[in-house]
């Protein structure tokens, strides 16, 4: 194993720091999209990024981009980056190590005087989470123009739209436009997160390749009965939508199990009850719900079975039904050629990634649409993620880092 090129100590001192603001419990953090807390978290990394020599700006959707510039500034860009929003019980590492090691990467070049033939950029992409406004990946898609109608007027659990967070943030929905890449500005993008699963850790493996990004649907399902006193309407005459709704549930639950062999799964994650009472029948439920599969008509098969238990449930139990597609994404797979040179400076350092999938979505997503793109996979404990126990020790992200450098000099210098 070669020494590291990379800086551990400073990097491993950016991620103590970023994880001070949200933070909640002992190891946790609340960085919700669009808040005060993430406000502090952009311009705490602006500094260091200002710092490092970087030219920073923070566009109109809240992405934080710091751009070192190339020998070429004209030609197609070279984009390193993740986010730092988080879930509201979440953790110091998910999405922070591909923001704060795409930093350490660009700082540790200027301090070896490599000048890179084109324009580097490192962004903290807003919203990636999606948990505020319940639709992720929103200020990655943004530079592409790819937003859907609406967007701005998905309000959170307090009523607050995104515009006005937006505005809130210092950000001009009226300038979006403004703040959109060109096609074809942007060559590559590289990510590094935590694995958020367990399949490093049981291989003993610090860092793995990313081959590919599962495809995730995420639907809202609204169901309807009819609201009356829990202790005097009979059972065979109710119209309960949290019964309805619970065998949804379950019914999902069992599809998505059927093929223990295959990655599929579904989840339901986020549940509201009207009139939330304990003494009257509920009368509304809406929950979501998350579907994932990187086999993508496996996926269709699965999501049409639950379009018809649905249907099922909701006539025995005498309810109207509404289903709503806030998220439809296709498997993407990663740029061949990244991944040959992420496993080629991998063996200079004495590494042996394995390769492997990944079930959650990224920024990367949204990326393989206009450019090639290539992850690289830290081990984290227990497979844990969104939750305050997430953990990664700082001689996997190092490595990660040093695997992610390397990268970024060996695409940096075509």
């Amino acid at each position: 194993m070669q020494t590291l090129t990379i800086n551990k100590n400073r990097l491993e001192q950016k991620i103590n720091a970023l994880s001070q603001i949200g933070k909640i419990a002992e190891t946790g953090v609340c960085r919700l999209t669009l808040s005060d807390e993430d406000r502090q978290a952009v311009e705490t990394v602006k500094q260091w990024m200002e710092e490092a020599g970087l030219t920073t700006r923070i566009d109109h959707f809240g992405n934080l981009i710091g751009r070192l510039e190339g020998e070429n500034p004209e030609v197609p860009i070279l984009m390193l980056g993740s986010h730092i929003d988080s879930q509201p019980y979440g953790g110091r590492f998910d999405g922070v190590i591909g923001v704060l090691g795409a930093l350490e990467v660009v700082q540790t070049m200027k301090e070896q005087n490599i000048v890179p033939s084109m324009p580097i950029e490192v962004v903290a992409f807003s919203d990636e989470e999606g948990c505020r406004f319940n639709k992720g990946l929103f200020g990655v898609r943004g530079i592409l123009g790819k937003l859907e109608d609406g967007e701005l007027e998905r309000t959170d659990k307090n009523g607050i739209t995104r515009r006005e967070a937006l505005i809130h943030f210092g950000c001009d929905p009226t300038e979006l436009k403004e703040s959109e890449y060109p096609e074809g500005r942007i060559a590559a993008f590289l990510e590094m997160h935590i694995e958020q699963g367990p399949i490093l850790e049981a291989m003993d493996t610090p860092v793995g390749i990313v081959t590919g990004i599962s495809g995730p649907l995420w639907l809202t399902v609204e169901l309807e009965g009819f609201a009356g006193h829990a202790g005097s309407v009979p059972m065979p005459m109710r119209k309960d939508a949290l019964v309805g709704a619970a065998k949804i549930i379950v019914a999902l639950n069992e599809l998505a199990s059927a093929d223990s062999s295959a990655p599929t799964v579904g989840t339901v994650g986020s549940m509201n009850i009207f009139p939330d009472s304990r003494n009257i029948i509920p009368e509304k439920v809406s929950f979501t719900v998350d579907l994932r599969d990187i086999d993508i008509d496996r996926r269709h098969t699965i999501e049409k079975q639950l379009r018809a238990s649905i249907a099922e449930i909701t006539e025995e139990h005498q309810l109207v039904y509404k289903i709503t597609e806030d998220t439809n994404s296709e498997p993407r797979y990663c740029s061949e050629r990244i991944m040959h040179v992420m496993r080629e400076e991998s063996k200079q350092i004495g590494l042996n990634p394995i390769d492997l999938m990944s079930g959650p979505f990224h920024d990367s997503l949204a990326m393989s649409y206009v450019c090639e793109y290539g992850m690289i996979f830290v081990r984290c404990k227990d497979g844990i993620s969104h939750n305050p126990k997430e953990f990664s020790t700082i001689e996997d992200i190092s490595l990660g880092t040093e695997l992610l450098y390397r990268t970024t000099i060996k695409m940096a210098s075509e």
